[in-house]
């Protein structure tokens, strides 16, 4: 009895509370105890503020529990690493191993083009005799993959009627048929472009050809070096060196080469903005027509990305203009996001499902590609030719999977369309660097210059042309400054936001503190404890 205080009621203890509790209004409770509606009064005026007091606390967890993030932007400025540069020359091998496959599908789409518009292309189009690209230490197997493939008769170019064309005129659309294994279901892959059809016509057949080859070829061992595709490069007034790129082949985009793909040589640091410190290049976009039909454009294509990134070039990039100066501003832009309750990202993909095809660093178009690669080969049964292949599988081929074409563009659809899972299980990187771009052009050389240019060429590179700047062109690559814009996701409401506004809301209806919770506790303990108390004593009485 000496340590805890005991009350002869509950009626003592609760007045004991009222008279010296720190919550406002409890002791009018006790004061007009002689005025019954004043203490009805104050007791619904209580219960009504415990009510909004409580109300507020649910909508304050509502809203923490969603998790909500708000945006702050902050401007930085120092000297930063000059993006990786992905330049192609539009213009792919023709590799001996496949190259009568090749010749013999310029024939077809020779005759496709004639029986639809009735324009005959073989002295204007097709350039059978160009030379062909040999790869070292596949002569064992090209006799092979010679004899046993053959081009496909079953997906001819078709003309069909347009039924959905309500403008009164007549017009048709063109493309071909592709139908499942056992012929059920069939469906055509038509444009109302006669163009597009015939380029992706062309790249179905060629997709087949070019899944001949061996998955592993050693391009490099070509003997095609920078100097046949670049004529000049500088970067901040000092000539490149041989280590500042590598060199890869793309199957619709040719030869290809990236500078600064790796991002930690200090060389690469831009400590200036402006064109002078940029990087300058003068290239050879000469049209060999290797083959024609894979792409329309003439020019060198051009990727800005982020360094260990793999270049996705027939989603993102620009062309390059033969005959034209181009000046290239970048501005970089920084993107952090929370993740984990606040949003889906990954920092390095390691937590992400998809396993990836590509070595370089995660990126959302690696695991997308990676993605619909994995559902290709297990619903088709091979994997699409533009992507790496899982182990085990191989690239998909008409002679060996008739039907693949058919499966490819329905899941394809379905990826476009969000109905396949990739979108869900591919989550954007936490941290993303973007770049901005804004180009302008001219013509380069100009008339009175363009001697002394191609003299200048010609002595330095063994550069010969009489086609008056139709087959060089110059791009300049630079920061416009070096601030740049970092967008940052923050908690909108965090742990410390939620305390503080518990305690506003306490002490607004309330006019109370920290302790005065302290205060309710003791009150619900010692009404636990005179319960028991009172229960002993009945317990020992009877």
């Amino acid at each position: 009895e000496g340590l805890i205080e005991f009350y002869d009621s509950f009626k003592d203890m609760f007045e004991f509370f009222c008279k010296n509790t720190t919550i406002h209004g409890t002791i009018r409770l006790v004061c007009s105890d002689s005025n019954r509606m004043k203490t009805a009064f104050w007791t619904l005026l209580l219960l009504a503020s415990f009510g909004m007091l409580y109300w507020q606390f649910a909508l304050m967890f509502s809203q923490y529990w969603a998790y909500p993030v708000v945006l702050t932007m902050s401007m930085h400025s120092e000297p930063k690493m000059f993006p990786a540069i992905t330049i192609c020359n539009l213009d792919p091998y023709r590799f001996e191993l496949v190259s009568e496959h090749l010749a013999q599908l310029d024939r077809m789409a020779e005759e496709s083009i004639a029986f639809l518009y009735g324009i005959n292309t073989s002295a204007s189009l097709f350039h059978i005799n160009e030379k062909n690209v040999h790869v070292k230490d596949l002569s064992s197997i090209g006799n092979i993959s010679r004899s046993s493939f053959k081009l496909s008769q079953n997906f001819s170019l078709l003309r069909m009627p347009d039924h959905n064309n309500r403008s009164g005129k007549k017009h048709s659309n063109v493309g071909f048929r592709l139908c499942n294994a056992t012929g059920g279901s069939c469906f055509y892959k038509t444009y109302a472009s006669g163009m597009d059809a015939i380029l992706e016509w062309y790249r179905f057949h060629y997709m087949n050809i070019m899944s001949q080859l061996p998955v592993i070829i050693n391009i490099s061992d070509h003997e095609e070096q920078i100097e046949d595709m670049v004529y000049s490069c500088q970067y901040d007034g000092e000539p490149c060196r041989p280590s500042d790129y590598v060199h890869f082949h793309h199957p619709v985009f040719g030869s290809c080469y990236t500078f600064n793909s790796k991002g930690t040589d200090s060389f690469w640091t831009a400590t200036k903005p402006g064109i002078p410190y940029g990087l300058s290049l003068i290239l050879r976009a000469e049209q060999k027509d290797h083959i024609p039909l894979l792409s329309t454009v003439a020019g060198v294509k051009v990727m800005i990305h982020n360094h260990n990134q793999t270049p996705f070039l027939e989603h993102e990039g620009f062309d390059i203009r033969p005959g034209i100066a181009t000046t290239i501003g970048i501005q970089q832009d920084e993107v952090n996001r929370l993740g984990g309750n606040y949003g889906k990202c990954t920092t390095n993909g390691n937590d992400v499902n998809v396993k990836l095809l590509y070595n370089n660093s995660y990126t959302l178009q690696a695991c997308l590609h990676s993605c619909f690669q994995h559902i290709m080969v297990q619903k088709c049964g091979c994997g699409y030719y533009y992507y790496p292949l899982p182990p085990g599988a191989e690239y998909c081929d008409y002679n060996k999977q008739p039907a693949w074409g058919h499966c490819f563009y329905q899941l394809y659809n379905r990826l476009r369309n969000h109905h396949l899972n990739c979108f869900d299980q591919c989550p954007k990187p936490c941290r993303e660097s973007l770049y901005k771009v804004s180009a302008g052009t001219a013509k380069w050389p100009s008339v009175k210059s363009q001697d002394w240019v191609s003299q200048a060429l010609r002595h330095q590179n063994g550069y010969n042309s009489t086609s008056n700047r139709k087959d060089i062109a110059k791009v300049t690559i630079f920061y416009q400054q070096l601030n740049y814009q970092s967008v940052n996701e923050s908690p909108l409401l965090s742990e410390n936001l939620l305390l503080s506004s518990m305690g506003s809301q306490w002490s607004l209806w309330f006019g109370s503190s920290v302790l005065s919770v302290v205060e309710m506790f003791e009150l619900l303990i010692d009404t636990l404890v005179l319960s028991l108390l009172f229960c002993y004593q009945r317990f020992r009485a009877k």
